[in-house]
């Protein structure tokens, strides 16, 4: 089906007056010019920025705005709606001029015309406002960036979300997230800052309540309490680690100690070139000092006595797992266990309780029967199916090498897991180390939530960067109800 377009300066009936709404813009730039100048008397007209022409893309049926929609005009200018599914289209040379704009979107499309363009075509007005309807495709529904710069920008423009702070993070790689003292704690890899890219090469952390999102449709707003530098402002690293390189800290778990008191535990691993790690440790967070201090090396390479590969690790985001006795364990892998660890924090840290499992190596897909390996992924606990669900990237996946996500579910999280269904699809871009938030979603909600990275690293040909949004966590939804996955339980 065909983008259905509203055009015009008007917005719908029950959300207020358009004309009295267009009119906002305008006097509020008005009134800000005749303060900055000196005595009270206005700048030039020429001086005022011209309005822009609101464009919305929203989903088709539900009416949801979609984030992440490319708008590309015939001269190559690229607009991306921000959170808000919201695009300001503020090019001065297009202003009252008929405009085809191509529509493009991971899993959300419009139709074909004769010539096999996907667009629609406008006439933007300074002020006006058109409305563009997408069709979602795939079963993962977008809601929003999560970290990153600009996430309102586009609103911003239009005078809308100016309650909204930026966090000072430009880019953020492969989340990992833990319940801790009553908050949850996010950590993340390699960190773009605004003054450098890669500024902070020793992970970034943050961390929210509880419950940090007041609706599972978007836009999200996830409002991050960085650990910041006490004189810059700016985010900083929590894990630096003795040695060369970057320190990179996964399998993060909160988990109490003998006196019943929470700790924080990963496993760091220190980087050489080309993407080598030469030792692999165990860290904890430190309340005091509000970073991580590493605790135990468990493998060097070189050093005397050690094989020549690591052993199996608690790598991988954790799953909580209780078995037949009523014990708690931490079940690390990505996607599927590998290794079994006491949710303890004297257990955890001691490599002499931890147990070496060997997951099933591939998936099958439910429409084809093909093979599908896994490369990347969580599982998760649904309280609503009553079963295990996995979220993960497909190895060297089509038409994304590493784009690629998948859906399965089991009985018990050591398998046999069912057929996989693909729940989102990425056309020469990469989304990689997908993570389910059990931790977000309230019990009962039918849903499942995941982020991973998106990017236009590993992509083979080269392709343009989506502004603001590369190298940044995106969320999806999946409704467990949604009849597509039915596959999946067979």
């Amino acid at each position: 089906m065909g983008p259905a377009i509203v055009p015009g300066g008007c917005d719908h009936p029950e959300r207020g007056s358009g004309v009295f709404r267009s009119l906002v813009p305008v006097v509020w730039v008005w009134m800000a010019t005749l303060a900055a100048v000196p005595g009270g008397v206005a700048a030039d007209e020429g001086d005022v920025p011209p309005r822009a022409h609101r464009i919305e893309v929203r989903e088709q049926g539900s009416g949801w705005p979609v984030p992440l929609v490319e708008l590309e005009t015939t001269h190559r200018k690229i607009l991306v709606t921000d959170n808000a599914g919201v695009v300001a289209f503020d090019l001065p040379e297009l202003m009252g001029v008929e405009t085809w704009l191509h529509v493009r979107s991971p899993g959300h499309e419009v139709g074909r015309d004769g010539f096999g363009y996907r667009g629609v075509r406008l006439t933007p007005e300074p002020g006006g406002h058109t409305v563009i309807e997408v069709e979602r495709t795939a079963i993962a529904r977008r809601l929003g960036r999560l970290t990153g710069a600009g996430l309102f920008a586009e609103s911003q423009k239009l005078g809308r979300e100016r309650d909204w702070r930026e966090s000072g993070v430009m880019g953020a790689d492969t989340v990992q997230v833990a319940p801790y003292r009553g908050r949850l704690f996010w950590l993340w890899g390699d960190t773009h800052l605004p003054h450098y890219p890669l500024g902070i090469f020793h992970s970034s952390a943050a961390t929210t309540v509880a419950g940090p999102l007041a609706s599972l449709e978007p836009p999200v707003r996830m409002v991050f309490d960085y650990f910041r530098d006490p004189q810059s402002g700016r985010p900083r690293e929590v894990g630096r680690m003795p040695g060369d390189g970057p320190t990179w800290i996964t399998g993060l778990a909160s988990v109490p100690d003998v006196d019943g008191i929470e700790r924080l535990v990963g496993t760091y691993s220190k980087i050489e070139p080309p993407l080598d790690a030469y030792e692999w440790a165990l860290c904890v967070w430190d309340d005091e000092a509000a970073r991580f201090e590493p605790l135990r090396v468990i493998w060097r390479r070189d050093a005397e006595g050690v094989p020549a590969k690591p052993p199996a690790l608690p790598t991988g985001p954790p799953a909580l797992w209780v078995d037949d006795d009523g014990r708690e364990w931490l079940l690390y892998g990505n996607p599927l266990p590998r290794l079994q660890a006491p949710a303890t924090f004297e257990g955890l840290t001691d490599p002499g309780q931890w147990r070496e499992l060997e997951p099933q190596e591939s998936f099958r897909d439910a429409a084809s029967g093909d093979e599908v390996r896994p490369h990347t992924g969580a599982i998760a606990w649904s309280a609503d199916l009553e079963r295990w669900v996995a979220v993960f990237m497909q190895w060297f996946g089509s038409p994304s090498v590493f784009g690629e996500i998948w859906y399965a579910e089991a009985d018990s999280p050591f398998g046999p897991w069912g057929p996989a269904v693909k729940v989102l699809s990425h056309d020469a871009y990469t989304f990689y180390n997908p993570r389910m938030h059990p931790y977000l979603v309230p019990e009962g909600a039918g849903v499942i939530l995941f982020e991973a990275t998106y990017t236009e690293q590993f992509v083979g040909d080269p392709v343009v960067p989506t502004a603001r949004h590369d190298y940044n966590q995106v969320l999806y939804r999946i409704d467990l109800d949604d009849p597509r996955l039915e596959p999946a339980r067979q």
